[in-house]
């Protein structure tokens, strides 16, 4: 089934079950489906492989965040239709990432409208052209800058834009009438995260990225977060963003103290810890070790 699939490929990801805590691998695969569940109001969230998704579906229509893989898509596409007969109003990209975007594929035909930060539409692009596959993409019609906004029945939906982050196109996705929002991969939950310089991605920006976070949403918000090292914590709450912001202040730190005590680039990709982090877990750590010793020795 689709949930087995999908906790099966996050374990091999993480490189251990140890990731499903006290719960035994058997009983996890034996939950029948992939995740798919209302959060609040008419917003919910799915998850199966890649990027969490979170969507709407109201009188009006129905709004999707983010897309997968095509035959992820394909069952979130499906899912939804059970649930209304409405039309796909948007679908809206975090930032350009395959395992967010490649399924934007299947929604050709169906999504009246894409939207996108411009510089996710100008990686998503130049990703494409790079890897061979624009026939294989559906783009952005929509993009913006710092801000968009757009109503769906009585749902306000609105695209914020802080600076770079895990890219240099990464936004929140904020349902304001429920105040569920989806962080992209601003947020790996306790997950070592991927630092993506090639895209335009900044540590040090993406500690105020997160504390612009923090000020606009509030203490009652449902975040839903593009990765977690526990599959079943892909939502969670601004007590997890800023255990986010802390992670990254502690990266950021820790990489700076270690090239001035005259440490050299391979000593500190190898370091097996960083100070002041305790919850991070999986493999991956030397992706931000490398990323911010990069940015901050350039």
């Amino acid at each position: 089934m689709e949930r087995r699939k999908f906790l099966m490929n996050t374990a091999l990801t993480a490189g251990s079950i140890a990731l499903f805590g006290k719960r035994s691998l058997a009983s996890i695969l034996a939950d029948p489906t992939f995740q798919f569940k209302t959060l609040r109001g008419n917003v919910g969230m799915f998850a199966e492989k890649g990027g969490t998704i979170a969507w709407l579906a109201n009188k009006e229509g129905i709004v999707v965040v983010d897309a997968e893989f095509p035959e992820q898509a394909t069952h979130l596409i499906a899912e939804l239709k059970k649930q209304s007969d409405k039309p796909f109003k948007w679908l809206i990209n975090t930032h350009h990432h395959g395992d967010h975007t490649s399924g934007n594929i299947a929604f050709k035909g169906i999504a009246q409208n894409v939207a996108a930060h411009t510089n996710s539409l100008t990686n998503q692009k130049a990703s494409a052209a790079k890897q061979n596959n624009d026939d294989k993409q559906l783009y952005p019609d929509i993009t913006y800058t710092d801000k968009w906004k757009t109503k769906v029945g009585d749902e306000h939906i609105t695209a914020h834009y802080f600076g770079a982050g895990h890219t240099n196109g990464d936004s929140f996705i904020h349902f304001e009438n429920a105040n569920v929002v989806h962080t992209g991969d601003l947020v790996f939950n306790r997950r070592y995260p991927f630092v993506d310089r090639s895209a335009g991605a900044s540590c040090k920006s993406w500690i105020t990225t997160l504390e612009a976070a923090t000020k606009q949403f509030d203490k009652n918000t449902i975040f839903v977060f593009g990765h977690a090292f526990d599959p079943l914590k892909v939502t969670g709450t601004m007590d997890d963003v800023k255990a986010m912001q802390h992670f990254m202040e502690s990266l950021v730190t820790f990489v700076d103290t270690s090239i001035k005590a005259g440490k050299s680039k391979e000593e500190i990709i190898d370091s097996k810890s960083i100070t002041g982090v305790t919850e991070w877990q999986g493999d991956g750590i030397e992706r931000g070790l490398t990323a911010a010793y990069e940015e901050l020795s350039a």
